[in-house]
C-alpha cells in the first residue's frame, strides 16, 4: 500500500461527527404523496430525510445543490421543497424520467427551488452541466450503487403465497456501475468526485452516504471506498457522521430491514458466523483539500481495506 494512501489516521484520531435521527418514519411513507409511485422502483433510493438533514445543515435558501447520482431525484426534490435549487446527472434514461416526474410533481406541489435532471456519464461530470453552474455549487450530495442484497422488495405471488421472490433489485443497464468490481467501482467513483471539484464553489461541501455489505460472505467496505476515493480525487474529510435508518421509540431500536437481509444474517449466525443487521448509512462529509497527485487510483481499494482492518472488520 502507498504510505500516502493511509486512511487509519483520519479515523483513530477522531474526525467530528454526529448521529442523524433520520430513521423515525418508514421509507415509503416519507414518499407517499411527494414522488410518484413508480419511483419505489428504483432499487437504491437514498432516504429523504438523510437528503433533508445535509441540505438544511449545509446550505442556505437559494443555494445550488447537486447529486451527479441522482437516480429518480430525491436530492433534487428535497432541496426544490427546502427553497434551494437543484441539479443531478443519471446514467440510466429510466431513472431520470422517473426523477423528472418527481421535480415535475415537487413544483405542482408548492416547492420554492427549482430543479434540472440531466442524462448522463457523471464520470464526465464538468462537462455534461452547463458552465454557469461552475464554482456555484454549495453542497454534493450522493450515495453509489452497492449490495444488490439491501436493495429491492419481497413478494410472495398468488393466492397460496407461494415462493419468495424478489423484486426491484436492479439497476437495469448491464454497464452501470452497480455491476463492476469493488476496483472497477471505486476507481468510476473517483473519476466522478473529481469531477465535482470544479463545480463545487469555496466552502462547499461533498455529503456521501454509504454502509458496508456482504458479498458471498465477505465484508464490502463501501463507507472505506469512498473516503480513499475522496482523498484520491482531493478532498478532504471532515467529518464522519451516523444516519440511522432504523427508528427509535423508547430508547429501543426499530429496525427496517429488508427480508433478505435478515434471511442472511440468521444463515449466518446458525453457520456460527456472528453477524448483526446494518441499521445505519456511514455519512462522509468532505470539503475542497490537498490537490489530487499523481497516485494511481487502482490503490484506491488498497486504502479502503487498511480502513477496514483498523476498525476491525465492522
Amino acid at each position: 500500500m502507498e504510505p500516502g494512501l493511509d486512511l487509519a489516521p483520519l479515523f483513530a484520531d477522531g474526525s467530528p461527527g454526529s448521529v442523524w435521527l433520520t430513521g423515525q418514519t418508514a421509507s415509503r411513507d416519507l414518499r407517499r404523496g411527494r414522488y410518484t409511485p413508480e419511483s419505489m422502483q428504483h432499487p437504491g433510493k437514498m432516504l429523504p430525510t438523510i437528503a433533508r438533514y445535509a441540505i438544511r445543515t449545509y446550505t442556505a435558501p437559494g443555494e445550488l445543490v447537486l447529486d451527479p447520482m441522482a437516480g429518480i431525484g430525491t436530492t433534487i426534490v428535497e432541496a426544490m421543497r427546502l427553497g434551494r435549487h437543484g441539479i443531478g446527472v443519471e446514467y440510466e434514461p429510466r431513472w431520470a424520467n422517473l426523477a423528472a416526474d418527481n421535480i415535475r410533481l415537487a413544483q405542482s406541489d408548492g416547492a420554492t427551488g427549482t430543479g434540472q435532471i440531466y442524462t448522463g456519464d457523471s464520470r464526465t461530470l464538468p462537462a455534461l452541466l452547463p458552465s454557469n453552474v461552475h464554482g456555484q455549487v454549495a453542497l454534493i450530495v450522493t450515495s453509489p450503487p452497492y449490495g444488490p442484497s439491501t436493495h429491492g422488495h419481497v413478494r410472495t405471488p398468488g393466492p397460496r403465497r407461494g415462493k419468495v421472490r424478489k423484486l426491484h433489485h436492479k439497476y437495469g443497464r448491464a454497464d452501470n456501475l452497480a455491476y463492476r468490481s469493488h476496483a472497477e467501482l471505486a476507481d468510476g467513483f473517483t473519476e466522478i468526485l473529481a469531477g465535482c471539484l470544479p463545480l463545487l464553489r469555496p466552502g462547499g461541501h461533498v455529503v456521501i452516504t454509504a454502509r458496508p455489505y456482504r458479498r458471498h460472505g465477505e465484508l464490502i467496505d463501501i463507507p472505506g471506498m469512498v473516503v480513499a476515493a475522496g482523498v484520491a480525487a482531493g478532498l478532504e474529510l471532515v467529518e464522519e457522521c451516523i444516519a440511522l435508518i432504523c427508528g427509535v421509540r423508547d430508547d429501543v431500536i426499530i429496525p427496517r430491514a429488508s427480508f433478505f437481509q435478515q434471511k442472511n444474517v440468521r444463515d449466518a449466525i446458525a453457520a456460527g458466523d456472528p453477524q448483526w443487521l446494518v441499521q445505519h448509512e456511514d455519512v462522509l462529509v468532505l470539503k475542497l483539500g490537498l490537490k489530487p497527485d499523481s497516485r494511481n487510483t487502482s490503490d484506491v481499494g488498497l486504502a479502503a481495506r487498511s480502513r477496514s482492518d483498523s476498525r476491525g472488520g465492522r
